[in-house]
């Protein structure tokens, strides 16, 4: 879609790590979870890295049935391997810890918590060129909010984020003050 301001992909990884955190600390505040914000923030920093060898390619086709949904994250993994390949070999294993999920339901929940905030930091880019004045975004915004509330079901941390943070994100610095 058009954009009224084009996102890099260093800033939508820094937002979705910065969400992730965010929603570790919820979690573990106010529900009494035990989740690592830090590592939750690393996954977060590198959620896309694949981008780098993929490029992006938009939701509605990377998400328009279950074959394309496969395919695409078959090549995204291959990419994953080959950005590991070019690291050096004594320096690997730190990323794989990274990169491919751990053993254990934390981990999961934690890759769960980063797929949410890469869909927060969707919701808020729609939010932001709405206020733009950008009106392509008003679907994607729609059926992104349709996504969060079905993720709110598992993850209370999103309902929360959403509750205490999300009307910020529309206002301009004067409000805010």
């Amino acid at each position: 879609m058009r954009n009224s301001r084009q996102e890099t992909l260093s800033e939508h990884s820094l937002e979705v790590a910065m969400i992730a955190h965010a929603l570790c600390v919820i979690g573990n505040r106010r529900f009494g979870k035990q989740l690592d914000c830090e590592r939750a923030a690393l996954i977060g920093l590198y959620h896309d890295a694949s981008e780098i060898i993929t490029g992006d390619m938009p939701t509605p086709v990377k998400y328009y049935n279950q074959e394309i949904k496969e395919a695409y994250k078959q090549v995204e993994a291959i990419a994953d391997i080959q950005l590991l390949h070019k690291l050096p070999e004594d320096l690997r294993p730190d990323f794989e810890r990274i990169f491919k999920p751990q053993e254990g339901p934390d981990e999961s929940y934690l890759r769960r918590l980063v797929k949410a905030a890469d869909k927060l930091s969707a919701y808020i880019k729609c939010i932001e060129e709405e206020k733009a004045g950008n009106s392509e975004f008003k679907t994607a915004k729609e059926t992104t909010r349709k996504s969060l509330y079905a993720m709110e079901q598992e993850l209370p941390e999103v309902r929360e984020f959403i509750n205490d943070f999300m009307d910020g994100y529309g206002k301009t610095l004067d409000e805010l003050s």
